[in-house]
């Protein structure tokens, strides 16, 4: 006698529709590309970086500006006593004057400039590798939590049917009313575990819309085929992508700026001349004069020693933060490699071993309990057992793609799995 709870579990391809169901889905059903879409458009971290490439072309254009020219007006000879009484003997000078820098360091400025906007734009690139794989592994959380709940929902469905058939065997003497009890304290647990589920999914919901810049989610569902997996390429491989990723070629251009700023650094002690021409006026004969001055600083006491020795500690601290991101990254590609591989591998047993026998097994038992070969306990136990091999898939299929979307956002590249048919 079969008690529909396979038939419940294979509805479960249904109940996540596939992504090429989406548009027919209407607005309510989210899929993994209109998500990264919305998260790359409104997530506030790529907005912050908008930001900061704007500061940094607010700091280039500023960094190539030649200085303003002053111009200053003199009173000599007034007030006094005697011959200078008044303004009778008053001298009035007009000036203007222009400070003009030598040794290149506009130049200067304007390479730190350059190099800090290309540092700003390569972490726009980061940030938006790293909001488009988070968003990624968002929206599969809430494609599992969906499933999960199904599971539960698919369990409760199978013990509430058994019920009845308890009832009648009851009635009839064949089973102890006991049974009927047992049965409804599974179900009351499958049900209170679908309630967690429930939790979990609200919290994921909540968690894709932040990274796609709502304030609460504005979907009903999300629809993408969860059991689609493949096999990854050698380790290898990948970590040669890695170079790849703009978190590492920012560094390219943060060594530019350093190296721009340890020039200006070096420059600074070389003096400016500053050269002014002005009219004079003498009252007292009514002659008028003009007057031609330079003048330059003698870099005598400051030569600047201390702000270029920083300027070299901060070119050698890139050159260190560079080495430390490498291996940051290398480290968590390796983790999520891992991850991924095992994942693919707890699959294959899952899929070739675990979930057939666990199939078989439910139905031996619903049908040996039908004629009475088997207690309700035994029942019970394989059906939890069916579930529990339906759960563990579910959690290596959401390991996997978390992994990959993890790799695929260190890469900065889609990852090419080998084909492999899903369950």
């Amino acid at each position: 006698m079969r008690y529909g709870f396979l038939a419940a579990l294979g509805l479960l391809a249904a109940l996540i529709p596939h992504p090429s169901q989406a548009q027919s889905q209407g607005s309510g059903t989210l899929t993994l590309t209109r998500a990264v879409q919305r998260a790359v458009a409104a997530n506030p971290r790529i907005a912050v970086a908008d930001r900061d490439i704007g500061i940094a072309s607010g700091r280039r254009a500023q960094s190539g500006v030649l200085p303003n020219p002053e111009v200053s007006f003199e009173v000599d000879n007034v007030l006094g006593s005697g011959d200078y009484r008044g303004t009778r003997s008053a001298e009035t000078t007009l000036q203007l004057g222009q400070l003009i820098e030598l040794g290149g360091k506009r130049e200067a400025r304007m390479a730190a400039g350059s190099a800090e906007l290309d540092a700003a734009y390569w972490q726009r690139a980061a940030t938006r590798l790293e909001v488009i794989s988070d968003t990624a592994v968002a929206f599969y959380s809430v494609l599992a939590a969906q499933r999960k709940i199904a599971i539960f929902g698919a369990h409760i469905s199978a013990l509430e049917r058994l019920t009845p058939f308890l009832q009648r065997r009851v009635e009839a003497g064949a089973s102890s009313p006991a049974e009927v009890a047992r049965a409804q304290v599974a179900a009351d647990l499958v049900h209170a575990d679908r309630e967690r589920a429930r939790t979990t999914l609200a919290i994921a919901r909540l968690e894709l819309a932040t990274l796609m810049g709502a304030g609460a989610p504005d979907f009903v569902q999300v629809s993408g085929d969860i059991a689609r997996v493949g096999v990854p390429p050698s380790f290898r491989t990948i970590r040669a992508a890695i170079e790849s990723n703009p978190q590492l070629i920012r560094f390219t251009a943060l060594r530019a700026q350093r190296d721009a700023e340890l020039l200006i650094a070096r420059l600074k002690p070389v003096p400016d001349l500053r050269a002014g021409v002005a009219w004079r006026h003498y009252r007292d004969t009514n002659d008028n004069a003009v007057r031609f001055g330079v003048s330059i600083p003698i870099p005598l006491w400051d030569q600047n020693l201390g702000n270029i020795s920083e300027a070299h500690e901060s070119r050698a601290k890139v050159e260190a933060e560079l080495s430390a991101a490498r291996a940051s990254l290398t480290l968590t590609l390796g983790r999520a490699y891992e991850t991924l591989t095992g994942a693919s591998r707890e699959l294959g047993i899952l899929r070739s071993s675990a979930l057939p026998n666990a199939r078989r097994a439910v139905e031996v038992m619903e049908s040996g309990y039908g004629q009475g070969r088997f207690t309700l306990l035994e029942l019970l136990d394989v059906q939890n057992s069916a579930a529990e091999t339906a759960l563990r898939e579910l959690e290596a299929l959401l390991n996997f793609h978390t992994a990959l979307a993890t790799i695929e956002g260190l890469t900065g590249t889609p990852l090419r799995l080998s084909s492999e048919r899903a369950r």
